[in-house]
């Protein structure tokens, strides 16, 4: 029982004595805790300022998405700021242009859409081998191998040379034997020894077709003249005991048309048909007092069309060419 004041006392003490050390007065405390803050600032100073830096980040990166859905253009492609900064660092880079001048300028832009010849022709030889037929002499077949050489001095004008070849190829078609026969009529006659000729080409048209659905043909068109000698001489049809004739070189004019079919750059077909113009001497159809006179051998002069067609083959040389653009 004597106890019992004492631990009370005790006990009153250990309350009394905390509440008495944590009192403070009121200037006091205000500092203690401006202190404590400071302290507290202080510590988190890195924290606040990562925070600012990851907020400004924040509202840059959602200022350009809004910017971006709102569909306006970065300054740099809206020609603003970004692009006067390079022109202040470098004028070099930005091009001054007077615009009234520029728009006054006349255009001489050229756009080339067409596809490149398949076959360039300039600075190349031509050989063409062919075998020709008459089409309009009804009563002798002319038919003659041929040869013709040509250069192209440019993609559609070349010169040349051709040659026929007539002498073992001439016949008398059927037609002439039945005339004789039937109508007892005497036709004058002439045969072919040779030709040769001078001549210039021109090509004013080429292009494509398909053949058989599967493949794709290039040709061109040509035009060709030239002069040159045909030599030639009558058959003896109204004296043929006595009279004997001799070849005699004759000028000679040529023109015709031409189509060529290309297999591949410098291979091809050729298509031709030319006529061969030139004064002929024609047998007498009377015999003479003296049938061994030579002057008297000889009647009428006549303007003579050999008309033929020529197929062959036409061959470039090199066989291969580079392409040169313009510029």
């Amino acid at each position: 029982m004597k106890s019992s004041p004492i631990g009370l006392l005790i006990a009153a003490a250990l309350v009394i004595f905390p509440a008495q050390s944590w009192a403070q007065a009121k200037g006091k405390a205000k500092a203690g805790v401006e202190a404590k803050a400071g302290v507290e600032a202080k510590a988190g100073a890195g924290e606040e300022e990562a925070a600012a830096e990851g907020t400004a980040e924040g509202e840059a990166a959602a200022t350009g998405e809004a910017g971006a859905d709102e569909g306006e253009p970065p300054a740099d492609d809206a020609g603003g700021e970004g692009l006067e900064d390079i022109c202040k660092i470098d004028p070099a880079a930005c091009p001054n242009l007077d615009m009234d001048k520029e728009a006054a300028r006349p255009l001489k832009e050229q756009i080339f859409a067409a596809q490149q010849v398949y076959v360039l022709r300039a600075r190349r030889f031509e050989i063409q081998p062919y075998w020709s037929f008459t089409l309009n002499d009804q009563f002798v077949d002319h038919s003659a191998p041929g040869l013709a050489l040509n250069y192209y001095i440019t993609n559609v004008l070349a010169v040349g040379a051709n040659f026929n070849y007539y002498q073992p190829f001439n016949t008398d078609k059927e037609f002439n034997a039945q005339v004789r026969r039937s109508a007892r009529i005497a036709v004058p006659l002439t045969e072919y020894q040779w030709s040769a000729a001078l001549n210039f080409t021109y090509v004013p048209a080429y292009g494509k077709f398909s053949g058989f659905g599967d493949f794709i043909f290039h040709y061109d068109a040509y035009v060709v003249g030239g002069v040159g000698a045909l030599s030639a001489r009558p058959i003896p049809v109204i004296d043929p005991d006595n009279r004997n004739f001799e070849f005699e070189p004759k000028l000679a004019f040529n023109a015709g048309l031409g189509l060529r079919i290309f297999f591949n750059r410098w291979f091809g077909a050729i298509l031709e048909v030319r006529d061969y113009i030139f004064n002929d001497k024609l047998e007498a159809l009377s015999i003479a007092s003296d049938p061994t006179a030579k002057s008297e051998w000889f009647g009428e002069t006549k303007l003579t069309n050999n008309v033929q067609a020529q197929v062959g083959v036409t061959i470039f040389l090199p066989f291969s060419f580079d392409y040169r653009l313009p510029k």
